[in-house]
């Protein structure tokens, strides 16, 4: 009798616990009721995932009191093409993307600007000077798009394998790989030969000697661990490349007002502002890594940066040229506030 008894309540324990599991399945399925997808291009290790998509995906989630679901796909995933994240969010295919802007060419000529040489160094001028640009010189770039954040990195490097580069004679006929058209002209500009590929593709093209080098800021030598296949490092601090932060107008659209309002106070200004931090944070690994391997580090001399700020102002302007030949009639006008905007942030 007594082990009926037992039986009967273990049964009734069971079935109690078993209601309750559904039932908190149930809640936290209705609370999570709007899922979204996250793409982009770098591999899980880069502080990009870690440092600033994973944790605004989280921060999203608890804003929004678990209403929303972030899944992330970085590169190497069936989402993770660098030259597909524009095309994938436009499409809806994913509602939120992280982009090159370079990556496939052409398609963003105005924003494309902060790519030229010697305009800047440092990612937080960078980053600040796009989101000041936006509203009235490149918002119609990004149409179907709600821009959360636009970035870029700090000052760029020339990275060879088995050939120092110290002045632009080094430079002559060393094939080197480019993200985007003005980095192209300026590394024509220079004497060497530009070769357009993604970044996940380096590696390997450096290992079998398809390339001499690449132009990258500090952070991809470790993410990417180019230190293994890299020799001499240029800190030339010459170019930056950008890079897009984007949700599809529709997905934003069809949110609550309360979670559009989560994503607004955790995207914009506030968040373009902390990159000039990550980006310094980021590098940091890649020069260590680096330096442990051995690897030659030098800087560029002033007379040489004078040197190579003169032989580039001709291609600045065919660069401009180019810019309104392809219908941008204020390239020289963005130029020139892109100009003031970096100066004023980096005097700050």
């Amino acid at each position: 009798m007594r082990i009926a008894r037992l039986l009967r309540g273990a049964a009734l324990t069971a079935g109690l616990s078993g209601a309750l599991a559904l039932g908190l399945a149930t809640e936290r399925a209705s609370a999570q009721e709007h899922q979204l997808r996250l793409s982009h291009f770098l591999p899980p290790v880069h502080g990009i995932h870690t440092d600033f998509l994973q944790p605004w995906a989280e921060e999203l989630a608890a804003c929004s009191g678990g209403q929303v679901a972030v899944e992330i796909f970085p590169g190497g995933t069936q989402l993770g093409n660098v030259a597909k994240q524009q095309e994938q969010v436009l499409a809806g295919v994913v509602d939120i993307a992280h982009g090159l802007h370079g990556l496939p060419r052409g398609r963003f000529p105005r924003t494309s600007v902060i790519d030229l040489p010697f305009l800047t160094e440092s990612a937080d001028a960078a980053s600040r000077t796009l989101w000041a640009l936006l509203p009235d010189y490149l918002a119609e770039e990004y149409q179907g798009l709600k821009v959360l954040a636009l970035h870029a990195h700090n000052g760029g490097l020339i990275h060879t394998r088995g050939t120092r580069v110290a002045t632009m004679d080094d430079m002559r006929g060393l094939r080197i790989r480019t993200p985007s058209p003005a980095i192209s002209m300026m590394l024509e500009s220079l004497g060497a030969i530009p070769q357009g590929m993604p970044p996940g593709q380096v590696y390997e093209n450096l290992e079998k000697g398809v390339i001499d080098g690449t132009v990258f800021p500090w952070d991809p030598v470790r993410s990417f661990r180019l230190a293994e296949v890299l020799d001499h490092h240029l800190d030339a601090r010459a170019y930056t490349v950008s890079f897009f932060f984007v949700m599809n107008q529709r997905s934003y659209d069809r949110l609550p007002a309360e979670v559009q309002a989560c994503i607004d106070e955790t995207s914009g200004e506030a968040l373009v502002a902390r990159f000039g931090e990550w980006w310094d944070a980021w590098d940091a690994p890649g020069l260590a890594a680096a330096t442990e391997k051995g690897n030659a580090v030098a800087v560029l001399s002033d007379a040489e940066r004078d040197r190579w700020r003169a032989a580039l102002e001709p291609m600045i302007e065919a660069y401009l040229d180019a810019l309104e030949e392809q219908g941008v009639d204020n390239a020289r006008e963005i130029y020139a506030k892109a100009q003031e905007y970096v100066a004023r942030f980096e005097a700050n």
